[in-house]
């Protein structure tokens, strides 16, 4: 499908329609795969995913256009011992600019332009040859840049195959989005607390790691981060005829399957106004993106007006002026995180800054508040970097009184300040530091366990490193730090009134509930169950069991017995329980007259359910009747339900082999007698 007519410039909605279902289609393909391999679940039958497949080759071949993470294509991983370097055709200047909306206004003069975002990754130059990806070069220091061709054809939104034939180049930005970098940070630091490193494992901004991940020696590292790349200019395309117009070469770069980054057109009658819309948006953005570029419409005259010794004269980028406000320092808060470092944040006595009213500051380690000679009471400036996260920009008294804590905020044990790279930074030392226990937290309040809505891990992570929260006790008292969680981020009165209810309800609870909350290795739901319904719903007997009577309790062997009875010696945990007990009024669940008729039957469950809201629900339904619910197909499974009983999932095939009985829903019922 050739291209080099003007006709092709802009998709029309059929072509349009076509790009966003391919989209769409790669999406949710590759979702089912990473169900399927990774995640050992269905979220469409074998029979869906062929159909969807066959949908997407055709579109692939009506338009020309494969993306670099389609299922149909195998781009493969590539390593190298270090990346070549290569000139640019052309060279790639910077961009003049300003922060003064009326010079923006008096540049474009009575010219059409493109206003768009400026986005804040890694410039990348890529040729394509015969619709193929050819090359794919940083733009280093404009003259020279990496080949990091590899890496480009494992970019998550890239197509490595267009419709287009000849010789295409255009230019682009490669990033990491926010959603995509606190996921990573997230597992870093997860990854981190697992192997007890204490060091501060964050990434410091997606600019940075997107960077590092465009720039790896193995691809497969760069697949992993899920880089994404969009276009911002056209270079070449043959005698392709764009009718002298910017716009019209961006909606040609859409019609290729590009993503290209978000332009509108302007004159200087409405630049202000569109402005706005900008910055109404980079609140909320999860692109990052340091200010705008405004283009020049109009490709003859543009071009003709030539360069500086540093920039085009078609292009400038307009920064937002950083909006500063003088405040008064009021203390610095250390905030504890799951790997130990400790935070210093900025408190502050509240100003406005771009529309909102902030109060707090993160001052990122002990070497810039050292730097800023912070002290209680110093007149600071602040602002929001790209009107978003609040900094500070200068102290101007710098009294330098802010001593640095010995111990940590949330536990009270010894710190120490590291030193990596020329920057120092706080850790608590204490491996049992509540602030290192996030995930037993969360836990903790699960739906199964005791179901209390509004400590999401984020807000758990905030009042762990706020001290409010040290044992599992403490989230009944929250209510001593009711103004201080009102005045949060994210919270208000009513937030804090649901949470301070839902906190209140999970009051009435059951044994059984708090022996799978506490997280007991071993003790799952079943088994918590288990447990507490032999012991008669009796805590103290409980605590006294030995190895042995707990190996007496069906399912529940030598070694896991021991692991229970040796946890529950332990004398800081048993200590932390019976002061939880203390808030809660564990109930013995209700008489229950519903025959066991699954006694000794152990149930998986795999794939979508329908007969039920949701597989727990199918699982509490087998446990009420006497089964357990496992989440693996073994020698010790009786049953495996699944309504697709013909797919050839991993579980399914396991089942067959063993001579496991694969039962849909209906069957299942039926076995149960209710269908």
């Amino acid at each position: 499908m050739a291209a080099n007519t003007k006709e092709s410039n802009q998709p029309n909605p059929e072509q349009a329609g076509a790009l966003a279902r391919l989209r769409e289609l790669t999406d949710l393909l590759n979702r089912a795969s990473r169900a399927y391999y990774a995640q050992d679940t269905e979220i469409m039958s074998n029979l869906e995913y062929d159909a969807l497949y066959d949908q997407l080759q055709a579109l692939e071949e009506e338009t020309g256009i494969v993306l670099a993470d389609s299922p149909t294509v195998n781009v493969g991983y590539a390593s190298v011992d270090e990346l070549p370097k290569e000139a640019h055709e052309r060279p790639m200047l910077s961009l003049d600019k300003t922060k003064d909306r009326e010079a923006l206004r008096d540049w474009l003069g009575d010219q059409k332009g493109l206003l768009s975002w400026k986005l804040d990754g890694l410039t990348v130059v890529l040729t394509y040859q015969d619709g193929r990806l050819e090359k794919a070069v940083t733009r280093g220091n404009g003259q020279v840049g990496e080949v990091i061709t590899p890496n480009a054809r494992v970019f998550r939104n890239l197509p490595v195959s267009i419709p287009f034939r000849g010789r295409l180049i255009l230019r682009g930005e490669a990033i990491i989005r926010y959603s995509d970098f606190d996921r990573i940070n997230e597992k870093l630091e997860e990854e981190a607390a697992a192997k007890g490193i204490m060091a501060d494992v964050r990434y410091k901004n997606p600019r940075n790691l997107c960077s590092g991940s465009v720039r790896q020696l193995n691809n497969e590292i760069t697949a992993a981060r899920n880089v994404r790349f969009y276009a911002f200019a056209l270079v070449e395309a043959g005698d392709t005829d764009f009718a002298n117009s910017r716009q019209k070469q961006m909606e040609f770069l859409t019609g290729q399957g590009f993503e290209t980054v978000e332009y509108r057109p302007v004159t200087a009658a409405n630049l202000l106004e569109e402005i706005s819309y900008f910055e109404d948006r980079i609140r909320t953005y999860d692109i990052p993106s340091d200010g705008l570029v405004l283009l020049m419409d109009d490709i003859a005259y543009g071009e003709s007006l030539g360069t500086t010794a540093k920039f085009p004269r078609n292009a400038i980028a307009f920064k937002w002026a950083d909006e500063q406000q003088e405040t008064t320092l009021s203390y610095i808060e250390w905030s504890a995180s799951r790997t130990g470092l400790i935070n210093p944040v900025a408190v502050f006595e509240p100003v406005e800054l771009e529309g909102t009213t902030v109060k707090r500051a993160s001052v990122h380690n002990v070497s810039i508040v050292k730097a800023l000679q912070l002290g209680k009471g110093d007149r600071i400036r602040v602002y929001k970097a790209n009107m978003i996260i609040p900094q500070i920009s200068e102290n101007l008294t710098r009294s330098g009184n802010i001593e640095i804590p010995e111990t940590c905020p949330v536990c009270g044990g010894r710190t120490e300040i590291r030193r990596d790279n020329d920057t120092e930074a706080l850790f608590c030392l204490n491996p049992d530091c509540a602030a290192k226990k996030l995930k037993a937290f969360s836990l903790f309040v699960s739906r199964n366990a005791m179901n209390i809505e509004g400590l999401s891990e984020m807000t758990l992570e905030k009042f762990i490193a706020a001290g409010y929260i040290h044992d599992f006790a403490d989230i009944y008292h929250l209510d001593r730090y009711r103004e201080q969680i009102e005045q949060m981020e994210g919270f208000g009165k009513r937030s804090y009134e649901k949470l301070a209810d839902s906190i209140e309800r999970s009051r009435q609870t059951t044994l059984a509930r708090v022996l799978y909350a506490i997280g007991i290795p071993g003790v799952g739901e079943a088994n918590a169950r288990v447990i507490s319904a032999y012991f008669h719903n009796d805590l103290q007997a409980v605590l006294a069991a030995t190895p042995e009577e707990l190996s007496e309790i069906e399912g529940i062997g030598p070694v896991l017995a021991g692991a229970i009875a040796d946890r529950l010696s332990d004398p800081a945990g048993r200590a932390n329980l019976e002061k939880l007990m203390q808030e809660l009024s564990a109930a013995a669940p209700e008489t229950d007259e519903t025959p066991r008729i699954f006694e000794g039957k152990t149930f998986v469950i795999t794939g979508k359910v329908h007969r039920f809201d949701n597989r727990d629900a199918l699982k509490e339904y087998i446990i009420k009747r006497g089964g357990k619910a496992a989440g693996s197909v073994s020698a010790r499974t009786d049953y495996l339900i699944n309504n697709d009983v013909n797919s050839n999932s991993a579980k399914n095939k396991k089942a067959r082999q063993l001579g496991i009985p694969v039962l849909s829903e209906e069957d299942f019922l039926r076995l149960a007698g209710e269908d």
